[in-house]
């Protein structure tokens, strides 16, 4: 029986509704394509991407603005924080799957798929750890709801991959960077060291993400004869109006290969000013 190719392996990923079972056939398939490689037969594949992933029948999706505020401090604010968490992990899962498969046929080098399907690999790890603390803690994925609008950017950005790259690693992911340390910070004042030590990991992990769409980013830029600078400012102000907000993780986005002037200049004239005075 042939070896499935790439995006084979991405449509039986996306293709799976069960929250645990995609996480364990995201990290089988990555270890197979890992294998594949070396062997030297890996091959693309021929199978489309879905328009959505499938999802598990809980949690219930809201829109954004329907979301129920978080609870905060106690262990029911540890465990809706570590829920949302779990949710953006697995909606991480099929969005680096997502970008291999559906972005396979634009004669990229090997070293595209590779990146993603590790980035893959590495979601699906950080959606265990998070399911795992969730069940320590009493709860479990999928006992809140969560919010519809994670795959937003997916469909947004479909037909373009400069702007996949630009606004899922180079905007959303980077947001991360930006705002676990404080969520860590969180765990460990409230004793909660095994919560903040797989915040830590997935921190440290996600830095390569970001750096994988600032590599594909500059790398299609150049292909293209475009500044990738003004090119990434027009496809942020394009599919993701308001822009990146502050407080920024500067080291943390440098080290991924987004200096300052990439983001500061898109964030809204209304945040500087509140800055400016000391409003928050």
């Amino acid at each position: 029986m042939a070896e499935p190719g790439l995006c084979e392996r991405a449509l039986d990923v996306l293709a799976e509704p069960d929250a645990r079972e995609k996480a364990r056939k995201s990290r089988a398939h990555a270890a197979a394509w890992r294998a594949a490689r070396e062997a030297g037969h890996a091959e693309p594949g021929e199978a489309a991407p879905p328009d959505a992933p499938a999802r598990p029948a809980r949690p219930e999706l809201l829109d954004p603005r329907e979301m129920p505020k978080r609870r905060r401090g106690g262990v029911q604010g540890r465990v809706a924080l570590l829920h949302a968490i779990a949710h953006i992990e697995l909606n991480a899962i099929d969005l680096h799957w997502d970008m291999a498969a559906r972005f396979a046929g634009e004669g990229l080098p090997p070293g595209f798929a590779d990146d993603w399907v590790s980035a893959a690999d590495d979601e699906a790890k950080h959606f265990g750890l998070l399911a795992d603390r969730l069940e320590a803690l009493g709860s479990s994925y999928g006992a809140l709801p969560a919010h519809a609008g994670m795959w937003r950017a997916a469909e947004e950005t479909k037909g373009d991959l400069l702007a996949r790259l630009a606004i899922v690693p180079m905007v959303l992911e980077a947001r991360g960077l930006d705002v676990t340390p404080g969520m860590v910070a969180a765990f460990e004042a409230a004793g909660d060291e095994e919560s903040a030590a797989a915040l830590r990991v997935i921190q440290a992990e996600e830095v390569a993400h970001v750096a994988y769409g600032s590599k594909w980013f500059n790398f299609l830029c150049g292909r293209r004869n475009e500044d990738p600078k003004p090119a990434f400012h027009a496809l942020v102000r394009r599919h993701f109006p308001g822009g990146p907000k502050p407080p920024f993780a500067e080291a943390a986005r440098a080290e991924a290969g987004l200096p300052p002037d990439f983001y500061w200049p898109l964030v809204e004239s209304e945040t500087l000013r509140d800055r400016g005075t000391g409003n928050s």
